[in-house]
């Protein structure tokens, strides 16, 4: 296409903007309105799955070793602990530091157990993490059959409530995502066909004059495109300026201390990019899918 052409359909694609206000104005009403509800139920979500994340990474294995253990046995039980591959990180908490961990978590109260110190009753610990949370069980499970164990601890019941909560909430968040956004592409497709449907006369006698069926085209393509973009830059305006005064709020105080808001960037600019991408998709989707059928004259 050579460029004075392509030139052209890009200046009728603009003029057919502002020739069809009402209609342009509906079109880009219904890409800002259904990606405002999008782009904030996505913010959500992706909040909530790092709520989810944060909880599992926060999921912890406790190997007590045998009270009557060397540091020899110590040392054995380390180099099998360190074999098992799906540990993602190991230490050590010596009983007279759990203890003191133990004793100043009780506050003022803990002064009753001052006297533990003189005969720790504690075991010395490994703390264990997983790298995937999902495998905790089974290597529990596994450490449990290593000598010189005393004890393994991870919350089995606690465990199996967390992870079946942190999938639910995976799966209906991504099936809300999706319904959303199917929802968006019928909403916004629709809007745009409407305002080609009402140039179908323009459009049939462009191609009985001897149009050819890419020239009609592109200045449809062109205006679907700056439809679903200008329709979009009011969501990722609202939602930037929002999702940031609101982690300026609450970010940091949430009054959890396992869980904070995601940072505004880079989350605002991939939500930015990816509701700028729906909205230029969809815009010329349904320019092009209205056209075709009128192509046939």
């Amino acid at each position: 296409m050579r460029a004075r052409t392509f030139g052209r359909h890009i200046k009728e694609g603009g003029k057919n903007i502002v020739r069809n206000g009402w209609m342009t104005f509906a079109s880009v009403s219904a890409v800002t309105v259904t990606l405002l509800v999008v782009g904030a139920f996505l913010l959500m979500i992706m909040n909530v799955n790092h709520f989810a994340n944060s909880l599992e990474e926060d999921v912890e294995i406790r190997v007590f070793v045998e009270l009557n253990a060397t540091e020899s046995d110590q040392d054995e039980l380390r180099d099998d602990l360190n074999e098992v591959s799906e540990i993602g990180s190991l230490d050590f908490v010596p009983k007279d530091e759990g203890l003191e961990a133990f004793i100043d978590s009780l506050g003022e109260q803990g002064d009753y157990f001052e006297g533990l110190r003189d005969e720790n009753p504690l075991n010395d610990t490994f703390v264990v993490r997983a790298e995937d949370p999902q495998q905790t069980e089974n290597i529990a499970v596994e450490i449990e059959d290593m000598d010189h164990v005393e004890g393994v601890e991870y919350g089995r019941d606690i465990f199996e409530q967390l992870f079946s909560a942190t999938d639910f909430i995976r799966v209906v968040g991504v099936v809300l995502v999706l319904g959303l956004l199917f929802t968006a592409v019928f909403l916004i497709a629709n809007t745009i066909k409407l305002t080609i449907l009402a140039r179908k006369t323009e459009i049939q006698i462009m191609k009985l004059v001897g149009a050819t069926n890419a020239f009609i085209r592109w200045p449809f393509f062109i205006e679907g495109l700056l439809l679903g973009t200008f329709g979009a830059i009011i969501p990722v305006s609202v939602l930037t300026f929002g999702y940031h005064r609101f982690y300026e709020t609450m970010g940091e105080n949430t009054g959890l201390e396992f869980f904070d808001f995601l940072p505004t960037f880079p989350l605002v600019i991939q939500t930015a990019i990816l509701l700028l991408s729906i909205g230029a998709i969809v815009g010329v989707w349904g320019s092009l899918m209205s056209v075709r059928k009128f192509l046939r004259v």
